[in-house]
């Protein structure tokens, strides 16, 4: 049984092993250097995290994974938004879940790319649509807002009853990609009749969790935007006085550290939900509260940040816009902060208010 200081030394070491490649004092330099390229990351740093376990961290033992837990997942998440990470750990974690142990070898190495493909309709939460099915060994059907599908070299598609892994390249795929605001990309994907191998089970776990984790991306993001912020106005001169000691924007900066607590708490909550909680409805209103207030709260904070730095922060050389721009694509990511809070009301106990 895991004690609560097995639990946080778990914790401890996740957040360690991500300073090698993700620490809270990074320049930003590579992450600048990605923008706007493809596939828009770097996979020798993507074979890199593999090798330290990234992926595999919530794949059972058996198959070759660490079988740790959500809040361990979160934490080392929570540290890749902190350096805004452009390697589509997330999304590659969710489709390690889900891979047969056959299909792992490769992809936990990090020499092979699976990433998942399941929304149809945008402001849908919906992993059985039923537009894309797979019949007489081919899928058939399309797929929008894949990220970062520049980089896969397969894709693994919701289907009806389970997944369809189908080869970027297989006969029938059409990959059609989209910049995103933040320099990244985004893919549609149309399937007609292209091969594919089914695999039976059911998604919505694993799609849980990654939601979990985009809502702790977005909070280390804001978190570190948030400590620059704050330094920038230590130093920052005007009036002969430095301007943090302007009383209008100590009350501002408040503001924005109440916004970050209340984000880093409901997050940490959800996450320590789901790995305690064997009730569906409860672990999915615990997931939709974490990102509806993680969503909220980074928009909030990046914007009220480039606020506090004055005209220098609207300009694209100032790192807060960095933040900015990489909340705009994961604030509505795995669902809005809108679709979400209507989710739990619909979910969550009566009386039981975010």
């Amino acid at each position: 049984m895991t004690t609560a200081e097995d639990r946080s030394e778990s914790l401890r070491m996740i957040r360690d092993s991500a300073a090698g490649i993700a620490p809270r004092t990074s320049d930003l330099k590579r992450i600048r250097a990605l923008r706007f390229t493809e596939p828009g990351f770097d996979r020798s740093v993507w074979r890199e995290m593999c090798e330290m376990g990234w992926l595999g961290l919530l794949v059972p033992e058996d198959n070759g994974g660490s079988g740790l837990g959500v809040q361990e997942f979160c934490a080392l998440t929570e540290e890749l938004g902190a350096s805004l990470i452009p390697e589509p750990l997330i999304a590659g974690a969710l489709a390690a879940r889900l891979l047969p142990p056959d299909q792992l070898a490769e992809v936990l190495s990090g020499e092979r790319i699976v990433l998942p493909a399941w929304q149809e309709k945008p402001l849908s939460l919906d992993l059985a649509a039923g537009g894309t099915v797979f019949t007489n060994g081919t899928v058939t059907g399309k797929k929008i807002f894949i990220p970062m599908a520049a980089g896969a070299d397969a894709f693994l598609i919701t289907v009806p009853g389970g997944c369809a892994l189908v080869e970027r390249q297989a006969a029938g795929v059409h990959l059609d990609c989209q910049t995103t605001q933040d320099g990244g990309n985004q893919g549609t994907l149309t399937l007609e009749n292209a091969p594919a191998m089914f695999i039976a089970g059911d998604v919505s776990d694993a799609f849980e969790t990654s939601i979990m984790a985009t809502s702790a991306y977005l909070l280390g993001a804001m978190d570190r935007v948030f400590g620059m912020t704050m330094d920038y106005l230590k130093t920052r001169e005007q009036f002969g006085r430095k301007i943090g000691s302007f009383q209008a924007l100590q009350h501002r900066s408040a503001d924005l550290k109440i916004q970050v607590s209340l984000a880093r708490a409901t997050v940490n909550a959800a996450a320590k939900t789901q790995d305690d909680s064997t009730d569906p409805a409860t672990r999915k209103a615990a997931v939709s509260r974490a990102k509806a207030r993680a969503s909220d709260a980074a928009s909030v904070v990046t914007r009220g940040c480039i606020q506090l730095h004055g005209g220098i922060g609207y300009t694209d050389a100032a790192d807060p816009g960095l933040f900015l721009r990489k909340m705009m694509v994961l604030a509505p990511a795995y669902g809005s902060a809108a679709l979400h809070r209507a989710r739990f009301r619909d979910l969550a106990p009566a009386g039981d208010e975010d």
